[in-house]
């Protein structure tokens, strides 16, 4: 009744089983974001990432703290212990981003923002929006403002990344030989913007029985509102603002763009939280497909580019087959080598009943059914019918002496009982030290470990419970053997003296026999040492990630030039099906990042990493940039993502020290001919223009230096210097 209990829980524990590629491994991580409009990468890095830094090094179980800094953004990227709860430490980081508001720039239009992710783990899902008749701008609206937050809202669903374009915005491109002609400063626009668009509080009017909420026109929300505006008077007429620049409506950032099959578009790149399940958070995401398409205006499409799971479930599938055929396989050699169907039903059954009870215990903790838990379980068919065998083989040498089933089934039982859990026993030691092994490699492989050993376990119950059992229902005495048995006898016989024969000359020559297993023993340990060595297998995926490197002084418009060429090479490919790529936005406008989702394996016949091989010769004609290739991993670990498989991080207290010697280890690697794509994210090279300011003429003329910065920035940056808010979300004027 036991084991009969087990079996049926397991059974429907089966179907209530999440499945995933491999078991929950991620590193606790949370990535901490920031933004300021133009600002420098090094003005990011010390006015922003610092004083974030100084608090967020302070938490506990911190294992390393990484930040990049672009020009108008920052990125700190957390990375704790194992042990640590994710959830305590987002509410340690959260904390510690408001204890370093106050160190944090006054004209930081945001606080910063985090998000529980592992930093160097690919999308689990990459969504597309296209329109043959609406700007992208508008794309990106719909993006950030609906599908942003509602795809944000899914269980399991990490971070969610819109790129590819920026929000709506009124650009305002001053003329300066205008202003220079009228005698307006850029200060002089600015403050008039800023007050010309406002939304402040009114007021109400009431009476003895009536109250009036006051409202008014003092949102301006389109260029035309603008144009007409009047900036100043000269010489008794109005100085508007269409006379000294030129005003419309476009987009907040310039310097951003997207692809997506060759098409302009916006993208979402949608990561996971760390602990989620991969496919039941993409599910999530697909039945939430049709909603979300209904949430935005129709001429846009929203479409699936890259969804990581189709390798993850074709892989899955494969190894449930593989199980499957396993099963089969074992119950066939069962009766090849018993020769009675009744005896080879007690230990075939015992294999899925073995299988069906793990599934319970599976469920019980939590686990999932991935390649490793269902390879423990495929590599566990041969254990669990072992211990029913012996059973079944004890039992049947007393039917041969004549005892009655019932009996016979008893005695075998019990004589055998000391020997089958000693068996089993021994087989779950030789999985306690991986239970025991820490670190990535042993949160890897302990539901490994565990889905093994339990399989063992409740093979053991069913050996000393059904199998009896069965023995006494379903076994009789032996009659007379048929033809084929006396046939197979003759074979087992056979084999039997080959076996006796063997036996005796290696006992004769003991010496001969010693020094080959001495001979084994030396040429094990020497194949130990030569044998290449790694983390983990290359996996092909299905899916190829890429990094877009141009030279550090390229402009936007020639890395869109580039980027739109990269993707026609890849496009270009008979095993790809699909490509997405964006650059600029909240990176450097001289780097991007390219997804491309490959055929299936049946169709295009070669593995990713083949497909990269006959794509770098072709990439390698694009002047001034350089797209790494590298085949997507299941398993990724690190505090950011890289051009390559590998990292190598440089540290030290001293920035000239890395100027210096970055670049003689990069020569030095890239003269290694055993690596490829070498390459660093060291930028340095670019162009710079550098303004020394005379202070005592600056001082004798009544300017300061906080007026000459913000001029600069009113002239060469794309500043936000209005907001206009409407009841979705909140627009800028950007001068």
């Amino acid at each position: 009744m036991l084991t009969l209990a087990v079996a049926l829980s397991g059974l429907a524990a089966y179907r209530l089983l999440p499945v995933s590629s491999l078991p929950q491994t991620d590193f606790p991580a949370i990535q901490v974001s920031a933004g300021l409009p133009g600002a420098s990468p090094e003005t990011m890095a010390s006015s922003v990432a610092t004083p974030l830094e100084r608090q967020l090094g302070h938490i506990a179980d911190l294992n390393e703290l990484t930040s990049s800094s672009s020009l108008g953004s920052t990125s700190i990227a957390l990375q704790f212990d194992l042990s640590r709860d994710i959830d305590a430490a987002a509410r340690d980081v959260q904390a510690a981003i408001n204890a370093a508001r106050s160190y944090l720039p006054a004209n930081l239009p945001s606080n910063p923002t985090w998000h529980k992710s592992n930093p160097s783990d690919s999308p689990i899902m990459i969504l597309a929006l296209t329109s043959d008749t609406l700007d992208t701008g508008l794309l990106y609206d719909a993006a950030s403002t609906i599908l942003q937050q509602k795809v944000s809202q899914l269980s399991g669903v990490g971070q969610v990344t819109v790129g590819g374009s920026s929000l709506p915005a009124v650009r305002v491109e001053l003329n300066l030989s205008a202003l220079s002609r009228y005698g307006i400063s850029l200060e002089d626009v600015r403050t008039f913007l800023a007050s010309a668009n406002m939304n402040q509080p009114k007021g109400q009017l009431a009476d003895d029985s009536r109250t009036w909420d006051i409202s008014t026109n003092d949102q301006l929300l389109k260029a035309d509102f603008y144009k007409p505006l009047i900036i100043t008077y000269r010489n008794g007429a109005p100085v508007r603002l269409s006379d000294i620049a030129s005003v419309q409506d476009s987009i907040e950032n310039l310097r951003a763009f997207g692809m997506a099959n060759g098409k302009p578009s916006v993208v979402l790149v949608i990561l996971r939280q760390p602990g989620a399940n991969i496919i039941e958070t993409v599910d999530r995401i697909r039945a939430a497909l049709p909603q979300l398409q209904a949430a935005i205006p129709q001429a846009i499409t929203l479409s699936i580019v890259l969804d990581r799971t189709e390798t993850i479930r074709a892989s899955v599938r494969d190894v449930e087959r593989t199980l499957i055929l396993s099963v089969f396989l074992v119950i066939i050699v069962v009766f090849l080598f018993l020769r009675n169907l009744r005896a080879t039903l007690i230990p075939g059954l015992a294999v899925p009943i073995s299988l069906i009870g793990a599934f319970g215990v599976m469920y019980l903790l939590g686990y999932s059914l991935d390649n490793l838990s269902l390879m423990a379980l495929t590599i566990a068919t041969g254990f669990v019918v072992d211990d029913a065998i012996v059973v079944v083989e004890n039992v049947t040498r007393y039917l041969e002496q004549g005892l009655h089933p019932f009996e016979a089934a008893l005695r075998g039982a019990r004589e055998i009982g000391f020997t089958v859990v000693s068996m089993s026993i021994s087989l779950v030691a030789v999985f306690i030290p991986i239970l025991l092994m820490g670190g990535i490699v042993g949160r890897l492989f302990r539901e490994f470990a565990v889905t093994l050993s339990v399989a063992i376990l409740v093979s053991l119950v069913v050996s000393l419970t059904t199998t009896p059992m069965m023995c006494a229902q379903l076994l009789k005495p032996e009659g007379k053997h048929g033809r084929l048995y006396r046939t197979s006898e003759r074979v087992f016989a056979w084999a039997l003296h080959l076996y006796d024969i063997s036996l005796a000359f290696m006992l004769r020559h003991s010496f001969f026999t010693l020094a080959v297993a001495v001979f084994t023993i030396v040429l094990n340990v020497y194949l130990v040492t030569i044998i290449p060595k790694g983390f983990f297998p290359q996996q092909d995926t299905g899916r190829i990630a890429g990094a877009i490197q141009a030279d550090q002084s390229m402009s936007f418009q020639a890395m869109r030039t580039r980027l739109g060429e990269i993707v026609n090479i890849v496009r270009a490919d008979p095993a790809v099906a699909s490509v997405v790529a964006f650059t600029g936005g909240s990176s450097a406008t001289n780097t991007g990042r390219l997804f491309a989702a490959l055929k299936p394996l049946s169709e295009r016949g070669e593995t990713a990493t083949q497909v990269i091989a006959r794509l770098r010769p072709q990439l390698a004609t694009i002047p001034g940039a350089t797209l790494y290739l590298q085949a997507a991993q299941e398993l990724q670990i690190g505090a950011r993502q890289g051009n390559a498989q590998y990292q190598y991080t440089l540290q030290s207290e001293n920035l000239t020290d890395l100027n210096i010697w970055g670049p003689r280890i990069l020569e030095r690697l890239r003269g290694l001919r055993q690596l490829t794509d070498v390459s660093s994210n060291q930028q340095d090279k670019g162009l710079a223009a550098t303004l020394q300011y005379d202070r005592r003429t600056a001082e004798r003329l009544g300017i300061s230096t906080q007026l000459i910065d913000n001029t600069l920035y009113d002239a060469f940056g794309q500043r936000q210097v209005s907001t206009m808010y409407t009841p979705l979300n909140q627009y800028h004027v950007v001068m």
